[in-house]
Protein backbone atom coordinates (compact mmCIF):
# COMPACT_ATOMS: atom_id res chain seq x y z
CA UNK A 1 0.00 0.00 0.00
CA UNK A 2 1.39 3.40 -0.99
CA UNK A 3 1.36 6.06 1.72
CA UNK A 4 2.04 9.73 0.99
CA UNK A 5 3.60 11.35 4.07
CA UNK A 6 3.91 15.10 4.59
CA UNK A 7 6.12 16.67 7.24
CA UNK A 8 8.65 13.85 6.90
CA UNK A 9 11.49 15.87 8.46
CA UNK A 10 9.64 16.74 11.66
CA UNK A 11 9.43 15.00 15.02
CA UNK A 12 6.38 12.94 14.13
CA UNK A 13 7.31 12.45 10.47
CA UNK A 14 10.64 10.92 11.48
CA UNK A 15 8.89 8.38 13.69
CA UNK A 16 6.17 7.68 11.12
CA UNK A 17 8.78 6.74 8.53
CA UNK A 18 10.17 4.13 10.92
CA UNK A 19 6.75 2.87 12.01
CA UNK A 20 5.28 2.51 8.52
CA UNK A 21 8.18 1.62 6.22
CA UNK A 22 8.32 -2.11 7.01
CA UNK A 23 4.71 -2.69 5.95
CA UNK A 24 4.10 -0.08 3.25
CA UNK A 25 5.66 1.90 0.41
CA UNK A 26 6.26 5.42 1.74
CA UNK A 27 6.56 8.53 -0.41
CA UNK A 28 7.80 11.32 1.88
CA UNK A 29 7.67 15.07 1.46
CA UNK A 30 8.73 18.22 3.29
CA UNK A 31 10.26 21.59 2.55
CA UNK A 32 13.71 20.32 3.56
CA UNK A 33 14.92 16.69 3.29
CA UNK A 34 15.02 14.61 6.48
CA UNK A 35 18.28 13.61 8.11
CA UNK A 36 17.16 10.00 8.29
CA UNK A 37 16.98 7.71 5.29
CA UNK A 38 13.66 7.46 3.48
CA UNK A 39 12.44 5.40 0.55
CA UNK A 40 11.35 8.21 -1.77
CA UNK A 41 11.54 11.90 -0.92
CA UNK A 42 10.09 14.95 -2.68
CA UNK A 43 10.79 18.54 -1.66
CA UNK A 44 7.34 20.11 -1.35
CA UNK A 45 5.85 23.36 -0.10
CA UNK A 46 2.29 22.65 1.03
CA UNK A 47 1.42 26.24 0.17
CA UNK A 48 1.95 25.45 -3.52
CA UNK A 49 -1.41 23.92 -4.43
CA UNK A 50 -0.39 23.09 -8.00
CA UNK A 51 2.72 21.24 -6.84
CA UNK A 52 0.79 19.35 -4.13
CA UNK A 53 -1.93 18.25 -6.54
CA UNK A 54 0.61 17.30 -9.20
CA UNK A 55 2.59 15.11 -6.81
CA UNK A 56 -0.54 13.43 -5.48
CA UNK A 57 -1.66 12.67 -9.03
CA UNK A 58 1.76 11.20 -9.76
CA UNK A 59 1.99 9.08 -6.60
CA UNK A 60 -1.69 8.07 -6.41
CA UNK A 61 -1.50 7.06 -2.73
CA UNK A 62 -4.06 4.84 -1.01
CA UNK A 63 -3.32 6.71 2.24
CA UNK A 64 -2.29 10.31 2.95
CA UNK A 65 -0.68 10.97 6.33
CA UNK A 66 -0.48 14.70 7.00
CA UNK A 67 2.16 15.20 9.68
CA UNK A 68 3.08 18.66 8.39
CA UNK A 69 2.04 21.65 10.46
CA UNK A 70 2.92 25.20 11.38
CA UNK A 71 3.67 24.66 15.07
CA UNK A 72 5.29 27.91 16.26
CA UNK A 73 2.53 28.84 18.67
CA UNK A 74 3.79 32.31 19.61
CA UNK A 75 4.99 33.26 16.14
CA UNK A 76 1.58 32.35 14.70
CA UNK A 77 0.17 35.46 16.38
CA UNK A 78 2.14 37.59 13.86
CA UNK A 79 2.16 35.03 11.03
CA UNK A 80 -1.47 33.94 11.09
CA UNK A 81 -1.77 33.92 7.29
CA UNK A 82 1.06 31.41 7.01
CA UNK A 83 -0.29 29.35 9.89
CA UNK A 84 -3.72 29.14 8.23
CA UNK A 85 -2.16 28.30 4.87
CA UNK A 86 -0.32 25.28 6.28
CA UNK A 87 -2.75 24.22 9.03
CA UNK A 88 -6.09 24.87 7.31
CA UNK A 89 -5.80 25.40 3.55
CA UNK A 90 -3.36 22.54 2.92
CA UNK A 91 -5.46 19.96 4.84
CA UNK A 92 -8.50 21.13 2.86
CA UNK A 93 -6.61 20.45 -0.38
CA UNK A 94 -5.47 17.02 0.80
CA UNK A 95 -9.00 16.15 1.92
CA UNK A 96 -10.45 17.20 -1.44
CA UNK A 97 -7.98 15.02 -3.31
CA UNK A 98 -8.64 12.10 -0.95
CA UNK A 99 -12.40 12.38 -1.53
CA UNK A 100 -12.05 12.51 -5.31
CA UNK A 101 -9.60 9.60 -5.41
CA UNK A 102 -11.04 7.31 -2.74
CA UNK A 103 -8.01 7.66 -0.47
CA UNK A 104 -7.85 7.65 3.33
CA UNK A 105 -6.52 10.75 5.11
CA UNK A 106 -4.88 10.65 8.55
CA UNK A 107 -4.44 14.14 9.97
CA UNK A 108 -3.12 15.45 13.29
CA UNK A 109 -4.61 18.24 15.36
CA UNK A 110 -4.02 19.70 18.79
CA UNK A 111 -5.30 20.12 22.32
CA UNK A 112 -4.99 23.88 21.71
CA UNK A 113 -8.35 23.91 19.90
CA UNK A 114 -9.82 24.11 23.43
CA UNK A 115 -9.82 27.12 25.77
CA UNK A 116 -8.78 25.15 28.85
CA UNK A 117 -11.71 26.23 31.01
CA UNK A 118 -13.01 22.69 31.55
CA UNK A 119 -12.42 20.99 34.88
CA UNK A 120 -12.26 17.55 33.23
CA UNK A 121 -10.46 15.98 30.23
CA UNK A 122 -11.84 17.10 26.88
CA UNK A 123 -14.03 14.77 24.82
CA UNK A 124 -14.14 14.75 21.02
CA UNK A 125 -17.70 16.06 21.28
CA UNK A 126 -16.76 19.13 23.34
CA UNK A 127 -17.04 22.45 21.54
CA UNK A 128 -13.66 23.90 20.50
CA UNK A 129 -12.83 27.47 21.47
CA UNK A 130 -9.15 28.21 20.74
CA UNK A 131 -7.34 31.00 22.57
CA UNK A 132 -4.67 31.70 19.96
CA UNK A 133 -4.04 31.90 16.21
CA UNK A 134 -2.30 28.52 16.16
CA UNK A 135 -5.32 26.81 17.70
CA UNK A 136 -7.66 28.66 15.34
CA UNK A 137 -5.64 27.53 12.32
CA UNK A 138 -5.63 23.91 13.47
CA UNK A 139 -9.37 24.06 14.08
CA UNK A 140 -9.76 25.38 10.54
CA UNK A 141 -7.99 22.28 9.25
CA UNK A 142 -10.25 20.02 11.29
CA UNK A 143 -13.38 21.72 9.98
CA UNK A 144 -12.20 21.52 6.37
CA UNK A 145 -11.57 17.79 6.62
CA UNK A 146 -14.79 17.04 8.51
CA UNK A 147 -16.85 18.89 5.89
CA UNK A 148 -14.99 17.44 2.87
CA UNK A 149 -16.70 14.07 2.86
CA UNK A 150 -13.40 12.21 2.56
CA UNK A 151 -12.53 9.03 4.43
CA UNK A 152 -10.49 10.26 7.37
CA UNK A 153 -9.31 10.13 10.96
CA UNK A 154 -8.23 13.28 12.77
CA UNK A 155 -6.02 12.53 15.77
CA UNK A 156 -5.91 15.30 18.32
CA UNK A 157 -2.81 15.03 20.47
CA UNK A 158 -0.78 17.12 22.92
CA UNK A 159 2.68 18.24 24.05
CA UNK A 160 4.70 16.16 21.56
CA UNK A 161 8.34 15.49 22.38
CA UNK A 162 11.07 13.33 20.85
CA UNK A 163 14.80 12.77 20.90
CA UNK A 164 15.27 15.04 17.89
CA UNK A 165 14.09 18.41 16.63
CA UNK A 166 12.90 21.37 18.67
CA UNK A 167 10.74 20.46 21.66
CA UNK A 168 10.32 20.96 25.41
CA UNK A 169 12.44 17.93 26.33
CA UNK A 170 15.48 19.08 24.40
CA UNK A 171 15.04 22.69 25.53
CA UNK A 172 14.97 21.65 29.18
CA UNK A 173 18.09 19.51 28.79
CA UNK A 174 19.94 22.38 27.13
CA UNK A 175 18.90 24.84 29.85
CA UNK A 176 19.83 22.34 32.57
CA UNK A 177 23.35 22.17 31.17
CA UNK A 178 23.60 25.97 31.37
CA UNK A 179 21.81 26.86 34.61
CA UNK A 180 21.45 25.57 38.16
CA UNK A 181 17.97 27.02 38.64
CA UNK A 182 14.92 27.11 36.34
CA UNK A 183 11.43 28.59 36.60
CA UNK A 184 8.81 26.53 34.74
CA UNK A 185 5.08 27.13 34.32
CA UNK A 186 3.10 25.12 36.86
CA UNK A 187 -0.54 25.99 36.16
CA UNK A 188 -1.02 24.54 32.67
CA UNK A 189 -2.06 20.88 32.58
CA UNK A 190 -1.62 18.51 29.64
CA UNK A 191 -0.23 15.14 28.61
CA UNK A 192 3.31 14.92 27.19
CA UNK A 193 3.24 12.51 24.26
CA UNK A 194 6.26 10.75 22.76
CA UNK A 195 6.21 11.07 18.97
CA UNK A 196 7.11 7.39 18.61
CA UNK A 197 4.04 6.33 20.58
CA UNK A 198 1.85 8.51 18.36
CA UNK A 199 3.45 7.00 15.25
CA UNK A 200 2.74 3.49 16.49
CA UNK A 201 -0.85 4.48 17.25
CA UNK A 202 -1.07 5.88 13.72
CA UNK A 203 0.03 2.54 12.26
CA UNK A 204 -2.76 0.78 14.15
CA UNK A 205 -5.32 3.35 12.94
CA UNK A 206 -4.20 3.02 9.31
CA UNK A 207 -4.45 -0.77 9.40
CA UNK A 208 -7.91 -0.65 10.97
CA UNK A 209 -9.23 1.99 8.57
CA UNK A 210 -7.84 0.39 5.39
CA UNK A 211 -8.23 -3.27 6.35
CA UNK A 212 -4.50 -3.86 5.84
CA UNK A 213 -3.51 -7.09 7.56
CA UNK A 214 -7.05 -7.62 8.85
CA UNK A 215 -9.14 -10.75 8.57
CA UNK A 216 -12.43 -11.13 6.63
CA UNK A 217 -14.51 -10.40 9.73
CA UNK A 218 -12.82 -7.06 10.38
CA UNK A 219 -15.21 -4.29 11.42
CA UNK A 220 -14.09 -0.95 10.08
CA UNK A 221 -14.25 2.01 12.51
CA UNK A 222 -16.03 5.19 11.53
CA UNK A 223 -14.27 8.25 10.17
CA UNK A 224 -14.02 11.17 12.55
CA UNK A 225 -12.22 12.78 15.45
CA UNK A 226 -10.22 10.79 18.00
CA UNK A 227 -8.03 11.86 20.90
CA UNK A 228 -4.68 10.28 21.69
CA UNK A 229 -2.04 11.33 24.19
CA UNK A 230 0.21 9.53 26.64
CA UNK A 231 -0.53 9.75 30.35
CA UNK A 232 -0.90 10.70 33.09
CA UNK A 233 -1.62 14.47 33.01
CA UNK A 234 0.93 16.84 34.50
CA UNK A 235 2.07 20.46 34.36
CA UNK A 236 5.07 21.74 32.42
CA UNK A 237 6.87 22.02 35.74
CA UNK A 238 6.06 18.40 36.61
CA UNK A 239 7.27 17.33 33.17
CA UNK A 240 10.56 19.21 33.59
CA UNK A 241 11.24 17.49 36.92
CA UNK A 242 10.54 14.05 35.41
CA UNK A 243 12.88 14.88 32.52
CA UNK A 244 15.71 15.86 34.86
CA UNK A 245 15.20 12.81 37.08
CA UNK A 246 15.39 10.49 34.07
CA UNK A 247 18.35 12.36 32.56
CA UNK A 248 20.36 12.10 35.78
CA UNK A 249 19.53 8.38 36.04
CA UNK A 250 20.80 7.84 32.50
CA UNK A 251 23.91 9.92 33.03
CA UNK A 252 22.87 12.58 30.53
CA UNK A 253 23.00 15.21 33.29
CA UNK A 254 25.43 15.20 36.19
CA UNK A 255 22.80 16.74 38.42
CA UNK A 256 19.30 18.15 38.15
CA UNK A 257 18.78 21.90 38.41
CA UNK A 258 16.47 23.35 41.02
CA UNK A 259 13.03 23.75 39.44
CA UNK A 260 10.50 26.23 40.79
CA UNK A 261 6.95 26.50 39.54
CA UNK A 262 5.63 29.83 38.30
CA UNK A 263 2.22 30.95 37.04
CA UNK A 264 1.38 31.67 33.43
CA UNK A 265 1.03 35.34 34.37
CA UNK A 266 4.67 35.35 35.49
CA UNK A 267 5.82 33.81 32.21
CA UNK A 268 4.34 36.04 29.51
CA UNK A 269 4.10 34.73 25.93
CA UNK A 270 2.66 36.18 22.74
CA UNK A 271 0.02 33.46 22.54
CA UNK A 272 -2.30 32.55 25.41
CA UNK A 273 -2.20 28.87 26.35
CA UNK A 274 -5.12 26.86 27.79
CA UNK A 275 -4.79 26.08 31.49
CA UNK A 276 -6.23 22.59 31.01
CA UNK A 277 -5.68 20.81 27.71
CA UNK A 278 -5.94 17.21 28.93
CA UNK A 279 -7.63 15.00 26.32
CA UNK A 280 -10.00 12.16 27.14
CA UNK A 281 -8.76 9.05 25.28
CA UNK A 282 -11.63 6.70 26.08
CA UNK A 283 -13.02 6.79 22.52
CA UNK A 284 -9.83 5.61 20.81
CA UNK A 285 -9.48 2.97 23.50
CA UNK A 286 -13.00 1.74 22.88
CA UNK A 287 -12.93 1.85 19.06
CA UNK A 288 -9.31 0.92 18.24
CA UNK A 289 -8.38 -0.82 21.52
CA UNK A 290 -5.49 1.62 21.97
CA UNK A 291 -4.45 2.43 25.53
CA UNK A 292 -2.32 5.48 26.41
CA UNK A 293 1.37 4.84 26.99
CA UNK A 294 2.89 5.94 30.31
CA UNK A 295 5.10 9.02 30.54
CA UNK A 296 8.01 7.73 32.62
CA UNK A 297 8.90 4.56 30.63
CA UNK A 298 8.29 6.39 27.35
CA UNK A 299 10.59 9.23 28.38
CA UNK A 300 13.26 6.77 29.48
CA UNK A 301 13.13 5.03 26.09
CA UNK A 302 13.19 8.35 24.30
CA UNK A 303 16.34 9.44 26.15
CA UNK A 304 18.04 6.23 25.07
CA UNK A 305 18.35 7.47 21.49
CA UNK A 306 18.80 11.15 22.31
CA UNK A 307 21.24 13.04 20.11
CA UNK A 308 22.08 16.47 21.50
CA UNK A 309 23.81 17.38 18.23
CA UNK A 310 20.60 16.96 16.23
Amino acid sequence: MTIFLTGASGQLGTELNSALTDSHSIVSSDVLPPRHRVQRFHSLNLGDEKAVTGLLNEVKPRVIVNAAAYTQVDKAESESDLAFQINASAPALLAGWARENNAFLLHYSTDYVFDGHSDRPYLESDKPSPLNAYGESKLGGEQAILSSGCDHVILRTSWIYSSHGNNFLRTMLRLASERSHLNVVDDQFGCPTWARNLAQVSAVVIEAMTGAGQGPNHTRPDSGLYHYSDGPPCTWCDFARVIFEAAVTRGILARAPQVDGVTSDQFQTAATRPRNSVLDTSKISRVFRIEPAELRPSLSDCLEDLSIDD
